[in-house]
């Protein structure tokens, strides 16, 4: 897979790239993460790549030839061009899912008051949140996205398992994780997890993971189409809390 990010700051992606996993997954060659610096493609003779907004208002907007040129420096007929923006679409497992099949994405990482929007018009495929609310930079967004889509693609963690079992993957949070010691103040691992019945634990861990979204993400089981099992494990809860 190919990511190409664009942005104004590429020393602060620079830090992230370097980082565990994602150092781990560049150099093993599961991901190609190209850091493209848009101030290259200014004409100003400062690098200058931002502007006072037609119609007056506060801030700043940036200019769309630099980033014209930053897209298509990279682009083929395989890219999937994103803006980052709080106007998007609010980004979550499925999506991530989505976009880990994709062969190559642009992530065009804003600044100021945003991008000039004849980009977001005509070359721009698809524009995503990370959430309602702001940020300074579209850095972050891109990194947390990079971070959330690369963790998907086969190879990068030594199990499908290490993923599919995380909150959100399947539409539901996953069960309450526990590790040694078995006693912490007083506090006892579930005696299940202890037991060496696995279908015992894994029933255990269908019923956690429905309580955990009831109880704290019920919205999610509104979007999730539920088996029958999942229905009645879902009756027992309520009754129970």
């Amino acid at each position: 897979m190919k990511i190409d990010i664009l942005s104004i700051f590429p020393e602060f992606i620079d830090s992230y790239l370097s980082w565990s996993m994602i150092k781990k997954s560049i150099d093993e060659g599961f991901v190609d993460i190209g850091n493209i610096n848009i101030r290259k493609f200014s004409k100003n003779k400062h690098k200058k790549v931002d502007d006072y907004p037609f119609g007056g208002g506060p801030g700043m907007v940036m200019t769309p030839e630099p980033i014209y040129e930053a897209i298509n420096s990279v682009k083929t007929s395989q890219s999937k061009v994103i803006y980052l923006s709080p106007q998007g679409n609010v980004f979550n497992q499925k999506k991530a899912i989505e976009l880990s099949k994709e062969e190559h994405l642009i992530l065009i990482s804003g600044h100021y008051e945003g991008i000039d929007n004849r980009i977001i018009e005509n070359y721009v495929d698809e524009e995503i949140s990370i959430g309602d609310f702001v940020l300074t930079g579209g850095e972050i967004p891109t990194m947390a996205i990079v971070d959330s889509i690369i963790r998907l693609i086969p190879g990068v963690l030594s199990s499908n398992d290490s993923f599919e079992e995380e909150s959100h993957y399947n539409g539901l949070l996953e069960h309450p994780q526990y590790t040694r010691p078995r006693e912490f103040l007083g506090h006892m691992v579930p005696d299940v997890l202890l037991s060496g019945n696995h279908a015992n634990i894994e029933k255990w861990k269908k019923e956690k993971s429905i309580e955990n979204t009831y109880r704290k993400r019920p919205d999610l089981l509104g979007d999730r189409d539920l088996s029958k099992e999942e229905v009645n494990i879902l009756k027992e809860i309520k009754k129970e809390l």
